[in-house]
């Protein structure tokens, strides 16, 4: 009989970033200690810029502003995180037969594109080489949008950071960097592609119950 894992969900509401770091960090620390279950952290954060730890990411960092730029230990390059940007965390630890972030990637990706379909968005796709998730690679006949990005670290096992899916954000922030070394104009939302409002609340259940699948979780 296989054992499912359980995995708390917090649901944050619009916190502040570095707050919200801290407490992956203590969740992270109280994981390998085996003082905490696997959680995940549902969140909305007010304007911010984070730099990965790609190379180029400070060279993609254009105009930030009075957005605040806080450099941090996931992967990836430079990002914008905002109101109306659906934030996830999963703080897991990754057994035996999990041990594999190129496949955590994957997961992740999946696990959005199923939300996505959830919500009505047909055509959200992996492309190859730009980790995250795409609208309209070559599909539909118009250039290729990004509507979510990942950008992950992992200690001892225990994965942190996450994915940031764009649900009705701004998207004018993202003129303040090179998101990802992309131009800013890739990228696009769940309401830009609806053409329509969308709620929150519904797209973040969806993102939820499908993460727990794709990563093997059951949600508490």
């Amino acid at each position: 009989m296989t054992t499912v894992t359980r995995c708390d969900i917090v649901d944050l509401g619009l916190a502040d970033y570095a707050a919200t770091w801290q407490r992956q960090l203590e969740l992270v620390a109280a994981r390998q200690r085996g003082e905490a279950p696997d959680t995940l952290l549902l969140v909305e954060h007010p304007h911010v810029i984070t730099l990965g730890r790609a190379q180029k990411a400070k060279a993609n960092l254009v105009a930030p502003g009075d957005v605040p730029v806080v450099e941090v230990e996931r992967g990836g390059d430079v990002t914008y995180h905002g109101p109306g940007q659906l934030v996830a965390y999963p703080i897991l630890q990754l057994g035996e037969g999990e041990r594999d972030l190129h496949r955590f990637l994957r997961n992740l990706e999946e696990a959005m594109i199923r939300a996505l379909a959830d919500a009505g968005v047909a055509g959200a796709t992996r492309r190859g080489g730009a980790t995250g998730v795409w609208i309209g690679a070559a599909a539909d006949g118009l250039p290729a949008r990004k509507i979510a990005s990942i950008g992950i670290a992992c200690r001892k096992w225990v994965t942190f950071h996450g994915l940031a899916l764009n649900v009705t954000s701004d998207l004018g922030y993202f003129r303040r960097i090179n998101p990802c070394g992309f131009e800013s104009s890739v990228m696009t939302s769940i309401e830009a592609e609806l053409g329509a409002p969308i709620d929150m609340g519904d797209v973040k259940a969806g993102l939820a119950a499908d993460l727990a699948v794709c990563l093997g979780r059951e949600l508490a």
